[in-house]
């Protein structure tokens, strides 16, 4: 009976230290490896590119760029829902200004039992050349992430049943966020989502940001 006892006790023990390792099970070494990379090319790129804000604003103090570690738990999967109607809505600047964009669909993304919908948007460069972003703000936003919101890069695969990975992790900033002398589109109130991710680039002003010229 006693032997039977501990059998289960280890069991559950077993289990219980499974689920707590899935998010980093999940997250293999080789992935973790490039995300590291792509974060440090991006340091280098704002320290010595000419685009860079922080070339282009002398006066922003420029420091590595603080990120949440890397997590499982903020990766989801889902298609592309299309909307029946593509509309045109208006979203606007940091200054103010308007822009115009296109709700692409949307995707339904599934986190600990609950459903949010987070829209893609199409926009046109000044050559009009189109690109998709998806914009968002969560309950971490103006706390521990940037108070405008954050924007994660799209890729439209032509495939309408493509199940598309939705990474958190590589959700970062405007250029607004290092500097006044830009703009950025602000994600309007369908935008948000009602938890905490817990991933991505985190709010980069300090008291050393701060600081006025």
């Amino acid at each position: 009976m006693i032997n039977k006892f501990f059998l289960i006790i280890t069991i559950v023990f077993v289990l219980i230290s499974c689920g707590k390792q899935d998010n980093v099970m999940n997250l293999d070494e080789l992935y973790v490896s490039k995300l590291e990379q792509e974060r440090e090319n991006k340091d280098w790129e704002f320290t010595y590119e000419a685009k860079s804000p922080f070339n282009a604003d002398t006066s922003a103090k420029q420091q590595p760029l603080k990120y949440f570690e890397p997590s499982s738990e903020f990766i989801f999967k889902s298609k592309l829902y299309k909307n029946e109607k593509v509309d045109t809505i208006t979203i606007f600047g940091t200054r103010g200004e308007e822009r115009k964009s296109l709700i692409e669909g949307f995707f339904i993304l599934n986190y600990k039992g609950n459903d949010y919908k987070l829209n893609l948007y199409k926009s046109y460069s000044p050559g009009g050349q189109a690109y998709y972003t998806i914009l968002f703000t969560d309950k971490t936003t103006g706390n521990e992430t940037y108070h405008v919101g954050r924007y994660l890069d799209f890729t439209l695969n032509p495939d309408p049943e493509f199940i598309y990975e939705i990474d958190f992790n590589r959700a970062y900033n405007p250029y607004c966020a290092y500097s006044d002398l830009y703009t950025c589109p602000i994600p309007t109130k369908d935008d948000y989502l009602d938890f905490e991710i817990r991933a991505g680039e985190k709010n980069f002003h300090t008291e050393l940001n701060m600081e006025k010229k």
